[in-house]
């Protein structure tokens, strides 16, 4: 527990920026990804002690509705599932001094279905912790400036942007979403051209 607090309560430089900020621009290449079901539970939550009270069922909505935001945007054939546990979170209070003012933070875990093959993608499931943007500047807790709901939003749009971050990753180095996706090669484009000559 005390290296969960420790984590949760990380200040400043290790903050993200805003998860949600690149939303009007075009989706990052996944493949021939296509989100199917977008489960979020919360079945053994840890609230980092000091941290505001938050509704469970309002935060596993939020962050189902930040998955939705970020995920329906793409539109391949292939489906695929999600399985998201919120492991832990710290909502930072108002009170506390600047001095040390910290940081909201929350820790999920996901799994990864591809429903095609009927199998899990990640053999265990994936950690990410995500720590609140630094939009109210790097002193000021955002205990003072945000409410309850606001802070978690924001972390779940964090959280959301890593799951991306980490599907893309696996997509470039074990192509999870390539299958089915052919790209000619430029011999075989070669090939072709001097058979049609």
């Amino acid at each position: 527990m005390m290296r969960l607090t420790g984590a949760m309560l990380l200040v400043g430089v290790l903050a993200a920026c805003n998860g949600a900020a690149d939303l009007g621009k075009p989706a990052v290449p996944l493949g021939d990804f296509k989100l199917a079901h977008n489960i979020v539970v919360a079945p053994k939550i840890q609230k980092v002690p000091l941290s505001r009270e938050l509704e469970t069922e309002v935060m596993t909505k939020m962050l189902q509705e930040a998955v939705s935001e970020r995920f329906d945007r793409y539109d391949g054939t292939r489906l695929y599932h999600f399985g998201i546990s919120i492991e832990s979170y710290f909502l930072a209070p108002p009170g506390v001094p600047v001095v040390a003012a910290p940081k909201s933070a929350m820790i999920i875990r996901i799994t990864v279905w591809d429903d095609a093959e009927n199998k899990k993608l990640t053999e265990k499931a994936h950690q990410i912790t995500v720590l609140e943007s630094l939009d109210q500047g790097p002193l000021v807790g955002s205990g003072y400036t945000k409410t309850a709901e606001e802070q978690f939003k924001n972390l779940s749009q964090n959280a959301v942007k890593q799951i991306e971050n980490f599907l893309v990753k696996k997509n470039a180095e074990e192509g999870w979403f390539s299958e089915g996706v052919i790209t000619a090669k430029p011999d075989d484009d070669a090939a072709k051209a001097d058979e049609a000559g």
